[in-house]
C-alpha cells in the first residue's frame, strides 16, 4: 500500500493491540492474525489466558502498566498507561511529549466485549450477582478509544472481526479512517446499551414505574424488508432482557420472512391467547380480533374462532396457546393464513405445514407471564410516551351487578371472556359472545354506537355465510372497552339480541344506562376498569 494511498483513506497501522473479551468466540484466531503483522497483544485475565494456551505470545496489562490487578479484579484496566495509550492524540506535540514524560506506549486497537449483564439477569442471578457483572474498566476503554477512532480501532462485536482483518490484509496492517468511524458508531451504540439495560434493571429493583430520566436499548435481530410501508425503513430489535416468550424471540420453523406487520399482527395475536387458561385460539387481522373462542381442545377453538367472521380471517394470523397438533395444523391449510404462531408445534404438524412452504410458522416455547410487568413506549413529535402494560382484566372484588336481574353462571362466564376479548380490540371496542366465542366484534370507530351496530352487523353476516336463520348475537353478552356515554349503544346490543352487558361504568349517565337494561331485562355488571386501546 503506497503512502499516498494511506495518507488519502487516514488509514492508522496497528503496532499495539489490547484484548480482554466475555465471549471469546474467534478471538483466539483473531489474536492469531495480529500476531502474524508483528502486533504486539496485551490482554487480561481469562483472556490472556485463553491466548497464551493457543501459542499466543501476550503481555499482562499488569506488566504493561507496573500494576497488579487488585479488588477482585475490579481495578486492572483503569491506569493511565492504558487509557493515555488509548486517548493520546498522535498528530499533536504535548500529547506525544506527555507520554514520553510518562512512559506511555500507544495502543492503536482495543478489543473489548463487556462482563454479560444482561444475561446474568436472564439466568435469575440474585441482586449480588448481577451488581458484580457490571462492567467498568471495559465502558471506560471502550468509551475512550471510540471518541479517539481518528487514532485508534475499537471492536465491541465478533462479528466485525473479519471486516478489519479484511482491511488490514488489503492494506498491510493498516486499518481505514471509514471502518474506524463504523466501529466507533458501534462501541458508543454498545456501551449506551449496555447502560440502559442497568438503568431498566435498577428501576424494577426499587420498584420506580417512572424515573426521572429514562432510556430504552435494544439489539438488532433483522432488518425488515419495509415498514407498515413500503417507502418505510424497519427493523426489529430485541430488548436487552426481556425473556417473555413472543413474536420477537419465537424460533420461524418454516416461511417467508416476517415483515413489520406480520411481526405486530403476530405480537397482538399471542398476547390475546395468552388471557386464558384453558385452549383458546385467536386470529387476528390489522392488530384485531375477528375471531377469538376457548373450548376443551384447541380444534373446537378455532372452529368457533372461525365462524365469527370467516371473511375477514382470510390470510390472518392465528395464535394457539396450546400446543398445535397435526389435526388442528391440517384444518388451518383449507384457507390462506399468513402466520401461525404457538408454544410448541408437533413434529407431525409441521410435515404437514410443508405442503403450505409459504405460511410462517412460529414456535415461542412458553406463554406469556400475565403478571409480569412491562413499559410500553409511543413515539409522539418530541418525546415518549411511556406507560404500563395493561396486564389486569378486570379486579374480580370491584364488579358489581348494577342491574335487577342478576346474571347467570353461564352469563357471568362469558362476560369475563368478552371483557378478556375486549381490552385487546382498539378503541371503541365492542364485543359478542357467546359459549366462550366472539360472535361479532366492532372496532377502532369514532362512537361507541357504531361500534355496536358494525359488531352486530358482522354477526348477521356471518350466521348468513353459515347459512344460519338467526343471527349469531342471539342470546348472547356484550362486553364493552369502556363505558356507554349513553343509552342508544346498549340499546343497539340489545336490538342485536344479547342478554347480559358488561362495561366499567363511570358515566355521568349509567343511571340512564341502568334503566335501559331493566327495561330490557338484561343483567350488567360493572367492572370499575377500562381498557382503551388506541
Amino acid at each position: 500500500m503506497s503512502e499516498d494511498v494511506i495518507k488519502a483513506s487516514n488509514a492508522v497501522k496497528i503496532k499495539r493491540a489490547l484484548i480482554s473479551v466475555s465471549n471469546k468466540d474467534g478471538i483466539v484466531d483473531f489474536a492469531k492474525t495480529l500476531s502474524s503483522y508483528g502486533i504486539e497483544i496485551l490482554s487480561t485475565g481469562g483472556t490472556a489466558k485463553a491466548l497464551q494456551d493457543a501459542g499466543i505470545a501476550v503481555k499482562e496489562v499488569s506488566d504493561h502498566t507496573g500494576f497488579p490487578e487488585i479488588m477482585e479484579g475490579r481495578v486492572k484496566t483503569l491506569h493511565p498507561k492504558i487509557h493515555g495509550g488509548i486517548l493520546a492524540k498522535r498528530d499533536k506535540e504535548d500529547h506525544q511529549q506527555a507520554m514520553l514524560d510518562n512512559a506511555i506506549e500507544p495502543i492503536d486497537m482495543l478489543i473489548v466485549n463487556l462482563y454479560p449483564f444482561t444475561q446474568t439477569v436472564k439466568s435469575g442471578a440474585d441482586f449480588d450477582e448481577c451488581i458484580e457483572n457490571i462492567d467498568i474498566g471495559g465502558p471506560a476503554m471502550i468509551r475512550a478509544a471510540a471518541k479517539n477512532h481518528a487514532h485508534v480501532t475499537v471492536i465491541t462485536d465478533p462479528q466485525d472481526y473479519k471486516k478489519v482483518l479484511e482491511s488490514m490484509e488489503e492494506t498491510d496492517g493498516y486499518v481505514s479512517a471509514n471502518i474506524r468511524k463504523i466501529l466507533a458508531l458501534t462501541a458508543f451504540s454498545m456501551t449506551a446499551t449496555y447502560d440502559s439495560a442497568i438503568a431498566q434493571w435498577l428501576a424494577q429493583q426499587a420498584d420506580e414505574a417512572v424515573t426521572r430520566r429514562t432510556s430504552f436499548s435494544g439489539t438488532l435481530k433483522q432488518k425488515l424488508r419495509y415498514g407498515e410501508n413500503p417507502h418505510q425503513n424497519a427493523a426489529l430489535y430485541l430488548t436487552d432482557h426481556s425473556v417473555r416468550p413472543g413474536a420477537a424471540l419465537a424460533f420461524q420453523k418454516q416461511g417467508k420472512e416476517l415483515s413489520y406487520n406480520n411481526l405486530n399482527d403476530t405480537d397482538a395475536a399471542f398476547e390475546l391467547v395468552s388471557e386464558f387458561d384453558e385452549p383458546a385460539v385467536a386470529i387476528i387481522k390489522h392488530a384485531n380480533p375477528c375471531g377469538v373462542a376457548v373450548a376443551e381442545n384447541t380444534i373446537d377453538a378455532y372452529k368457533r374462532a372461525l365462524l365469527c367472521d370467516q371473511t375477514s380471517a382470510f390470510g390472518g394470523i392465528i395464535a394457539v396457546n396450546q400446543p398445535l397438533t397435526a389435526e388442528l395444523a391440517k384444518l388451518i391449510t383449507e384457507r390462506f393464513v399468513e402466520v401461525i404462531i404457538a408454544p410448541l408445534i408437533d413434529e407431525d404438524a409441521l410435515e404437514i405445514l410443508k405442503a403450505k412452504d409459504k405460511i410462517r410458522v412460529l414456535e415461542t416455547g412458553g406463554m406469556p407471564d400475565r403478571d409480569q410487568k412491562r413499559k410500553l413506549v409511543k413515539c409522539i413529535a418530541g418525546g415518549l410516551l411511556v406507560q404500563e402494560d395493561d396486564r389486569l382484566v378486570f379486579p374480580e372484588d370491584d364488579i358489581k351487578v348494577v342491574s335487577d336481574r342478576e346474571p347467570t353462571d353461564q352469563e357471568m362466564k362469558d362476560m369475563r371472556f368478552a371483557f378478556a376479548v375486549a381490552k385487546h380490540v382498539k378503541s371503541n371496542a365492542i364485543v359478542y359472545a357467546k359459549d366462550g366465542a366472539t360472535v361479532g366484534i366492532g372496532a377502532g370507530q369514532m362512537s361507541r354506537i357504531d361500534s355496536s351496530r358494525i359488531a352486530a352487523w358482522k354477526a348477521q353476516q356471518a350466521a348468513e355465510d353459515a347459512g344460519w336463520d338467526e343471527p349469531l348475537t342471539k342470546a348472547s353478552v356484550v362486553a364493552s372497552d369502556a363505558f356507554f356515554p349513553f343509552a342508544d349503544g346498549l340499546i343497539a346490543a340489545a336490538d342485536a339480541g344479547v342478554t347480559a352487558v358488561i362495561q366499567p361504568g363511570g358515566s355521568i349517565r349509567d343511571q340512564e344506562v341502568i334503566d335501559a337494561a331493566n327495561e330490557r331485562g338484561l343483567a350488567m355488571i360493572f367492572t370499575g376498569m377500562r381498557h382503551f386501546r388506541h
